[in-house]
């Protein structure tokens, strides 16, 4: 297994208050690499669930909070990682936001994991 040697990063998946809705929806494409640094924003004025899976509640944003998940934190060899081919769902905890929106930042290591 090759190690990179820089970070990369996916484009921005972003989803308008209008389309976080009561069910699960798609936040963009799957990831196309293995993740090593995840920035979850909730620009909304509501509280979100975000999911890896598209049925388990795994993360809980509040409105207008960020989060960064550095899942390999100084590992160059080893560390976890979320799973190439993984995309990240949204849908609103309780009450339905009225503005703003939510976005996720991906980034990898260039030249593999």
């Amino acid at each position: 297994m090759a190690y990179g040697t820089k970070v990369a990063f996916e484009p921005v998946r972003e989803v308008a208050f209008g389309s976080i809705g009561a069910a699960y929806a798609a936040v963009g494409t799957a990831t196309t690499d293995y993740t090593r640094l995840i920035g979850c924003s909730n620009n909304t004025d509501a509280e979100i669930y975000v999911s890896f899976d598209g049925i388990t509640n795994h993360l809980r944003l509040a409105a207008s909070s960020f989060q960064l998940y550095d899942l390999t934190a100084n590992a160059i060899h080893v560390g976890n990682f979320i799973s190439q081919g993984t995309t990240i769902y949204v849908k609103r905890v309780s009450g339905a936001p009225t503005t703003g929106d939510a976005w996720f930042t991906v980034m990898y290591s260039q030249g593999g994991v």
